[in-house]
């Protein structure tokens, strides 16, 4: 390993902060003349005991954990200043000193969305969360997220299964994967996209950390979308982090019978845009997104497009009227199973043909 990043190890073990980091360098010259101080004079530079402790005198039992972590190929660092440290995280009020990402770097730099909401989210949520992700992953985007159950996990699955990016932000160290039951899916992302965090190897995942971990999420994006979130949730705070960032921000409306549509009411009395399909967002964002997209945000992948020459798409557009049916009784009348039938309504809804109403029925918009 070469000095430089054995230098930034030890500063992000010290919980370094960039204002200090700054200070320091001003001071010193770069990172490297940093860790040769002594701890007195780190102290004399303004940093705290334990701080100067912790770069005078590193633990190098966690450092060589982290140095044989890093031997990994898909393992790196990514340090504030350096090429491929994502311009948009560099921007906002205290950004990380140090990333460890597991997987792809190159992910952090395409045009991303954040698709956050409930860790217990309705069928319907799921479902948006899921097809929202596929749409905007077709059309170019990264889709960054938390990890958590619920609506983070369906939009990282939607991301994959659409053969795009996704980015999860962790609240621990990259050697965790919390919650546990995510583990498959935390491995599956680091395969095509990248698991993140600021906290070094073996931090664990406290609570604080989650909150802090929800300004990168929205940090890295160019909005967020909330699909489903109660009025006092985590969701709102990184909406609200968002729009503190100069983010765009996006909420799905739902029933005013759901507890769970109620957060997202507010965000759009505060000022969120209104998403009712997937094309509302990629109009919104698809002006800031030439510099860096890899795919032009208009295109779609063939699969999100319902055809017209499709057999089974003439066959369901033959049964939607203005009368609202539900999708059992399209089950029913085709030769179409509901697996089938949920997929094209969402896809037909996606693409404002079809309206989705309460108590599973859907009509003909318009």
């Amino acid at each position: 390993m070469d000095q430089t990043s054995r230098a930034w190890l030890i500063l992000s073990q010290a919980h370094l902060r960039v204002a200090e980091f700054r200070t320091l360098c001003s001071r010193y010259g770069d990172v490297t003349a940093i860790i040769e101080q002594p701890r007195r004079e780190l102290n004399e530079a303004g940093l705290t005991d334990d701080k100067s402790q912790a770069i005078a005198s590193p633990d190098n039992a966690k450092l060589d954990s982290a140095v044989a972590w890093l031997e990994h190929d898909s393992h790196h660092i990514v340090a504030l200043g350096q090429d491929d440290y994502p311009e948009l995280l560099s921007q906002i009020p205290a950004p990380p000193l140090l990333l460890y990402v597991n997987g792809n770097v190159d992910a952090l730099q395409l045009p991303s969305l954040a698709i956050i909401g409930s860790r217990n989210p309705t069928r319907g949520g799921l479902r948006n969360s899921l097809e929202f992700a596929r749409y905007l992953a077709k059309s170019g985007f990264s889709i960054v997220s938390g990890l958590a159950e619920g609506i983070d996990t369906a939009a990282h699955r939607g991301a994959m299964d659409a053969g795009g990016k996704t980015v999860a932000f962790l609240g621990h160290g990259i050697d965790r994967v919390y919650p546990a039951a995510n583990r498959d899916l935390a491995h599956a992302i680091s395969g095509s996209g990248a698991l993140v965090t600021e906290y070094p190897l073996g931090a664990r995942p406290l609570r604080h950390h989650f909150p802090e971990r929800n300004r990168l999420i929205s940090g890295l994006s160019l909005g967020t979308l909330v699909v489903e979130a109660a009025r006092r949730s985590g969701s709102l705070i990184t909406a609200r982090l968002a729009t503190e960032q100069g983010r765009e921000v996006f909420a799905l409306p739902g029933s005013i019978h759901n507890p769970l549509a109620r957060g997202c009411h507010a965000l759009i009395r505060q000022g969120a845009k209104l998403a009712e399909t997937a094309a509302d967002i990629l109009s919104e964002l698809s002006p800031l997104t030439h510099h860096m997209m890899q795919t032009p945000a208009k295109t779609t992948h063939p699969e999100a497009e319902p055809a017209d020459d499709d057999e089974d798409y003439v066959e369901l557009r033959k049964l939607l009227g203005h009368d609202p049916v539900s999708i059992d009784e399209l089950a029913a009348q085709s030769s179409l199973t509901i697996d089938q039938l949920s997929s094209m309504l969402l896809i037909l809804e996606l693409h404002g043909e079809v309206e989705s109403l309460s108590g599973g029925r859907y009509t003909l918009s318009g």
